[in-house]
């Protein structure tokens, strides 16, 4: 055992980190955790302290520039290669902050092409990567650390700010080990001391990790917070009997995975929504598992089917809250797998309800829309099952078919083959989405929408339009027919109707 004695041992002052208070934050996402000894703010240019001459980036001329990094090629987005057009990356980065979490899905979609499209930079873009660090700030405060990793990976892990962020990416997914071998392996760049003990103890070499500690004591470089957690960290006898810590107001990754170690897990809907995916891993119940796989699902960013995997997992341990959604899930796949179309016309309201109540709505139809609509169901069940239906990607193939009955059936259907003015509009919302589908005459488009456009800025114009539209219901009908009409203007059709159809069935913003 180690003791907590004030031992100065030079050799390892290399790299040691000023005390955490006096670092600046890095990132809109406040989060991030202070991994890196000295960082520099990546929104902020180099200022030189003498007349020495600047440091030369220098990389080979083949390798793109970050700003153009993408997940998915320009054949695939039907997005032009010059989207920013003449935005300045600083409008790009404002406009794609702040996204609601609980955004409609389509809306949520078209938001998340546009941060991960394969496009050309802006006009200002330099070898900083700012267009791409907003990105992948803009899809690590929606929870997608999917997409964001991807991203840091095409980039140079070199760089502070890139390498900040995908080692708080690889703690949230589980992969530990890796963000300390990335740590460890890559040239320039100093842990802080947090990190630094972090990874010594996961590599089993504790008594560097305890020795960095005492030193980082003696010379006053840890806050009281920060040298209590390492302590427990290091040791669990220091934990014995203690009074548990307390509560951290802004925790960052590496605050969860040390005080998860130390038998004080953080969980929770406080916590920001990209810390689920930590409660996925390890030695979590599967509640905690369960209710982190449904609040990743309704963020967009966890797969359905993953979500009824979980939910298969054992027999619901109780009744209430998840445990009936559990239950309920369980009844109706077993009645789908059996195939019988009585069983799920008698199941179908329930289960639909249970899942709409906790926003799951779209998760369900994604799983059961398609087959759903397969299936010989009665009347009610059949209604049901084509609303349901409608909210698939297969919503025109569903709607050729469809044999509506009821005015509202008939106008979801007329919506979906994009004809929604030969139906009778059965209220004011049906009506702003109708007057955006009218050929003739065309609704006036927002003055916003077009300036940008008109100005070359048809990819800021997009982001503003998928930001106006996401709050669904709750956004004033003039907003919603503008905004719809604007992107089917320009070309995204699929897109308008999809958004249409979520906001008459699904209940965000109402």
């Amino acid at each position: 055992m180690w003791t907590r004695s004030a031992l100065l041992c030079l050799p390892l002052l290399t790299g040691l980190a000023a005390p955490a208070a006096a670092q600046a934050p890095l990132s809109g996402v406040d989060w991030l955790s202070d991994v890196l000894a000295e960082p520099t703010r990546p929104d902020e240019p180099p200022v030189s302290s003498g007349a020495a001459f600047p440091e030369v980036t220098v990389r080979p001329l083949d390798m793109p520039m970050p700003d153009a990094i993408g997940l998915v090629p320009r054949s695939q987005t039907g997005l032009p290669a010059d989207l920013w057009g003449k935005s300045s990356t600083e409008a790009l980065a404002r406009r794609m902050s702040g996204f609601p979490a609980s955004a409609l899905p389509a809306a949520r979609d078209l938001h998340q092409l546009l941060l991960t499209a394969e496009v050309d930079p802006p006009k200002d873009a330099g070898p900083d990567g700012r267009l791409l660090l907003a990105r992948v700030d803009a899809l690590l405060a929606l929870g997608d650390l999917s997409s964001a990793g991807q991203l840091l990976r095409k980039a140079d892990a070199g760089v502070p700010a890139i390498f900040r962020r995908g080692f708080d990416v690889a703690l949230l997914t589980g992969h530990e080990d890796r963000a300390c071998a990335d740590l460890r392996r890559t040239p320039g760049i100093a842990p802080s001391i947090p990190a630094r003990v972090f990874c010594l103890a996961r590599t089993g070499d504790w008594p560097a990790a305890a020795l960095t500690l005492e030193t980082a004591e003696a010379l006053g470089q840890l806050t009281p917070e920060e040298d209590e957690l390492l302590a427990r960290f290091l040791d669990a006898a220091i934990a014995d009997g203690a009074e548990p810590m307390p509560p951290i107001e802004n925790p960052t990754p590496l605050d969860l995975k040390m005080r998860e170690a130390i038998g004080e897990p953080l969980h929770g809907p406080a916590l920001p929504v990209a810390f689920a995916h930590s409660d996925l891993h390890g030695p979590n119940s599967w509640r905690t598992r369960v209710e982190a796989g449904e609040r990743l699902t309704r963020a967009g960013v966890y797969s359905p089917q993953d979500l009824a995997t979980l939910y298969a997992e054992r027999e619901a341990a109780a009744s209430g809250g998840v445990w009936d959604r559990v239950a309920a899930m369980q009844e109706f796949e077993a009645a789908m797998e059996d195939g019988r179309p009585r069983p799920v016309a008698e199941l179908l309201p329930g289960t639909w309800n249970t899942m709409r109540s906790a926003g799951l709505d779209h998760a369900f139809a994604s799983l059961y829309g398609t087959r759903l609509a397969e299936m010989d169901l009665p009347p009610g069940a059949a209604d049901l099952a084509l609303r349901i239906g409608l909210l698939t990607p297969s919503y025109e193939r569903i709607a050729a078919s469809a044999e509506p009955s009821g005015a509202e059936a008939i106008f979801l259907v007329a919506l979906a083959r994009g004809m929604p003015g030969a139906a009778t509009a059965i209220s004011p919302l049906a009506t702003a989405i109708a007057d955006a589908f009218a050929e003739d005459p065309a609704p006036d488009l927002p003055a916003t929408l077009e300036s940008l456009r008109s100005e070359g800025k048809l990819g800021e114009a997009l982001l503003v339009a998928a930001g106006r539209i996401a709050r669904g219901r709750g956004t004033d009908y003039g907003t919603i027919t503008g905004t719809l009409a604007f992107l089917r203007d320009v070309g995204l059709e699929n897109r308008a109707r999809r958004i249409g159809l979520e906001l008459m069935l699904l209940e965000r913003g109402a």
